[in-house]
């Protein structure tokens, strides 16, 4: 029974993220000029802060969170999939297999709306800097450089103590409080706590993802795969540290690059 029952979770699991990934990768692709517009200073505004023609800003931030939504889905079920196995574990012998779904559902949709928030917090502060770094060529020439610098502060963010706590908080999560409570109410609250506790994990790699291009196929399928290996591996930490190593690599080539482009 549990058997299939993991069987029938890892299927759906496997069509949402297949799905999800497959709508990213189409709507990036189609977005015009190559998702991307030259800037002064020798780098590329990503068109996803930009409305379209015709477009109004509703309509411009409905875009958004419907792609940042979809893009957060295929970025972050791979981490979030055995969370949610653990939590419908702990409830498997409370409620009913219908019923235990349901909770799944509740749980997971809490979760990607911590993220929807993030992101309807991001688009105006996205759109604030495309506005001025368009209106003001000095500014966009220094955006190359401060990028360099978001990401080495990302890549050490990676070995604080901080980042320790919520990547802990995430591997460790499984539900188990909520078998005192297996209501809806309660698997919202699970899915809500969740949301928290991977945004402050993955708030120097979203920063990356943000900075590097929000819809950057590259940037996307890395950050994605750095956010996977810390939460599933086995020495987590170590993972995370090994990653934030690489970034803050990363991060001084850029600020060398710029500064030679300078």
């Amino acid at each position: 029974m549990i058997y299939r029952s993991q069987r029938a979770f890892l299927g759906i699991v496997a069509l949402l993220f297949a799905a999800s990934a497959a709508v990213t990768i189409v709507w990036s692709g189609s977005m015009p000029a190559t998702g991307g517009m030259a800037m002064p200073g020798d780098w590329t505004m990503s068109m996803a802060w930009m409305r379209m023609p015709g477009q109004s800003w509703s309509g411009a931030v409905a875009t958004f969170l419907g792609m940042w939504i979809v893009m957060m889905v295929a970025m972050m079920l791979p981490s979030l999939a055995p969370m949610l196995w653990r939590y419908q574990r702990a409830l498997c012998c409370v409620v009913g297999p219908g019923q235990l779904a349901r909770l799944t559902v509740f749980a997971a949709l809490g979760y990607f709306f911590v993220w929807a928030v993030l992101g309807v917090v991001a688009f105006p502060l996205g759109v604030g800097l495309a506005t001025m770094t368009m209106a003001l060529p000095t500014v966009s020439r220094a955006v190359p450089m401060a990028t360099g610098a978001v990401v080495v502060i990302a890549g050490a963010l990676q070995f604080s103590a901080w980042k320790a706590r919520h990547l802990a908080c995430c591997r460790g999560a499984s539900g188990g409080d909520e078998v005192r409570n297996p209501g809806f109410a309660a698997a919202w609250r699970h899915g809500l706590r969740l949301g928290i506790h991977c945004t402050y994990c993955c708030a120097g790699l979203t920063a990356i993802l943000l900075v590097m291009g929000v819809m950057d196929l590259r940037s996307m399928a890395l950050v994605a795969a750095a956010i996977t290996l810390e939460r599933l591996a086995p020495a987590g930490q170590q993972v995370a540290r090994i990653i934030g190593g690489v970034v803050i690599v990363a991060g001084l080539f850029l600020m060398l690059r710029a500064g030679e482009m300078a």
